[in-house]
């Protein structure tokens, strides 16, 4: 069976969507919250409060999402499985960390993003639960501006379904702002139009290792970095300035009330 460019970029866009809406209502409630302080613990309960519930909620789509490509694909291969069965969502507590962790920075971008991320999350656990349930093998697809640890993730290829790739219960490598995604298959068969495991490998295997330096995964991963840098400089560093003058701007801002107190 084939898997289309279109229709994978389809089921992405929707995971994303789902990821994106978390992310954005939590940027919005705490715009909209007066006067909000992550130093106030009373500000930081209505936000994690607020928090798990849209994570449950965009969690749950995911998860739905997840399944329904999941049984689609098992159905096309000519399988007649188990329905595929939706991952637990983030917990309280985890949301909660996210919140914290987060919260040193004053940075909302930071603070939402690790919402959606708990969203993108649910979607991933779902497809390598069942991976895990089924024997089905999975590969990690890029799409979009694909960082540097995304495209080495692409590069190993298909792989059988093993606890180590679900670490503690959860997909281990999941990052914010990213659209890259997991597929399965049940038999080399399969074939997704979007993904070419060969050519993330060449990139892979291609990085511009600096010179002395041994080939070790975590030096050809910072080689891409280098080289992704190159090619983005001017639009990273104006996004760098940007987040600069943000958090600049909320410091006086912080100062002003403390002075006006």
């Amino acid at each position: 069976m084939e898997v289309s460019a279109s229709a994978w970029a389809k089921y992405v866009k929707k995971l994303s969507q789902l990821d994106g809406e978390a992310t954005k209502k939590i940027a919005n409630f705490i715009a909209n919250f007066q006067s909000f302080s992550y130093s106030n613990q009373a500000h930081m309960k209505a936000l994690i409060d607020y928090a798990y519930g849209i994570s449950t909620i965009y969690g749950e789509g995911a998860a739905a999402l997840a399944c329904e490509m999941y049984d689609a694909v098992g159905l096309a291969s000519g399988l007649f499985l188990e329905p595929a069965m939706p991952a637990e969502v983030a917990s309280y507590g985890d949301v909660a960390k996210a919140i914290n962790g987060t919260a040193k920075y004053k940075n909302t971008e930071l603070t939402s993003s690790s919402i959606g991320r708990l969203v993108k999350r649910t979607g991933a656990d779902t497809t390598l639960n069942n991976a895990l349930r089924d024997g089905a093998e999975f590969a990690w697809i890029p799409s979009g501006d694909t960082c540097a640890f995304c495209i080495a993730l692409a590069s190993r290829g298909w792989q059988r379904a093993s606890r180590d790739a679900i670490k503690g219960g959860h997909a281990e490598h999941i990052h914010s702002n990213c659209d890259c995604e997991y597929a399965i298959r049940f038999n080399e068969r399969t074939n997704y139009k979007s993904y070419d495991p060969s050519k993330y490998k060449e990139m892979y295997d291609d990085a511009p290792v600096e010179e002395g330096q041994k080939m070790t995964p975590k030096n050809r991963i910072n080689a891409l970095r280098r080289e992704a840098y190159a090619k983005n400089k001017e639009e990273i560093n104006a996004n760098k300035r940007m987040n600069y003058a943000e958090r600049q701007e909320r410091l006086n801002s912080s100062e002003a009330e403390e002075v006006d107190v």
